[in-house]
């Protein structure tokens, strides 16, 4: 050729897949997991459950919340089993065995 460079396009790949693939490689999965879910709790609950609740942290299965009013923790006990079926869907793995509001 005549000294030019021959360059070859990579396909792009999506960034979560990308992560995906590091956090696999480096053994941080649970790590990452854990992370999403602390996160996605006010997604999940919307605004009103969000603004009287914090996912504190996510130990061996158990999401633990903090509620600011007894009885907002009572109606969350209720549907304590619909909000870990609605987490673990988001997070497209079953992490979350149980929900612990204090």
């Amino acid at each position: 050729m005549n000294g030019q460079k021959t360059y070859t396009r990579k396909v792009p790949r999506r960034l979560d897949v990308i992560v995906d693939e590091v956090c696999s490689r480096f053994g941080i999965n649970d790590a990452r997991a854990q992370y999403k879910a602390l996160h996605i709790w006010s997604e999940i609950t919307g605004d009103t459950i969000a603004a009287i609740s914090v996912a504190e942290r996510l130990t061996d299965g158990r999401l633990f919340i903090r509620v600011k009013h007894s009885v907002w923790r009572m109606e969350l006990n209720f549907r304590k089993q619909e909000l870990v079926e609605k987490m673990n869907k988001a997070l497209g793995q079953e992490i979350i065995k149980e929900i612990v509001f204090r």
